[in-house]
């Protein structure tokens, strides 16, 4: 970068100061950057319609399983059930006083990230009476 002072004669310096230009840059593309909307992600899903004919599998009021089988299938009280379904009857279940009590058993060999899921749709649902069932074969391990 080369700065010149003038001339030795006298004559004013005929060159464009770019410092102010510069910072006026600057402060317009930091007001750009923070006016920027976020971008917002949206997700289209399909709402089950709710049909008074169709009888559900009754929740049973002192206690229910959710078992999930190596294959991946989530089960309520031995019934095979979708994540949606599944939290209808776990809030079902969480309305009811007293709270019936959800026991859940995966498979060992079941996929982790369907165990993690189920568990995401249960924590949810706001169920305050869970018990995991199958661990005791290692409670001599630790």
């Amino acid at each position: 970068m080369a700065m010149s002072g003038g001339s030795e004669d006298g004559e004013p310096m005929m060159d464009m100061n770019m410092t102010p230009l510069i910072d006026v840059l600057l402060v317009l593309l930091i007001m750009f950057i923070i006016t920027i909307p976020i971008q917002t992600h949206a997700v289209k899903v399909d709402l089950p319609v709710n049909d008074p004919r169709q009888s559900r599998p009754p929740v049973d009021p002192e206690k229910n399983k959710v078992s999930i089988d190596p294959a991946g299938t989530v089960s309520w009280n031995g019934a095979p059930v979708d994540e949606i379904t599944l939290r209808q009857y776990l809030d079902t279940s969480a309305g009811m006083n007293p709270e019936p009590e959800l026991h859940f058993q995966p498979d060992p060999s079941a996929r982790y990230e369907v165990v993690d899921r189920t568990l995401a749709v249960i924590k949810r649902s706001q169920i305050s009476k869970l018990g995991f069932i199958g661990n005791e074969q290692y409670r001599n391990d630790f």
